[in-house]
């Protein structure tokens, strides 16, 4: 069974930066595809950033392109995910997770279904 723990959420000003963590047991975390999303309140869950095994490839959700960069140490098994000039509407749940599955199209990268096992989510709030 494969665990996966966020952590680094927490409340800020807008305009400010936060690293969030997640780390996964496991001793094969290099090869998985890393992924986090996002939930807001009375909303669905968002794709926001994915990272594959190798590290060679990275996907964002439009809204984060620029601000935000996704990364992992696989020899600690832990990916990151740095976000800058946060806006209100970053606000969310964010969660952290793992794909056992091997694909190559970017749809497969950003679909929730995807991925297999989900960390508890930390919660990002920014005011303005």
């Amino acid at each position: 069974q494969v665990q996966v723990v966020e952590s680094g959420g927490g409340l800020v000003q807008a305009g400010d930066s936060l690293r969030l963590s997640c780390s996964a047991s496991g001793r094969t975390f290099n090869l998985y595809t890393m992924g986090w999303f996002r939930q807001a309140p009375g909303k669905e869950r968002e794709f926001v950033a994915t990272i594959t095994w190798s590290g060679s490839s990275t996907y964002y959700l439009d809204s984060v392109k620029g601000r935000s960069t996704i990364s992992r140490d696989n020899a600690k098994n832990t990916v990151f995910l740095q976000m800058n000039s946060l806006k209100s509407e970053d606000t969310a749940v964010y969660y952290c997770a793992l794909q056992m599955g091997y694909y190559t199209s970017r749809s497969f990268y950003t679909d929730a279904r995807s991925y297999d096992y989900w960390g508890q989510g930390t919660q990002v709030t920014v005011s303005s």
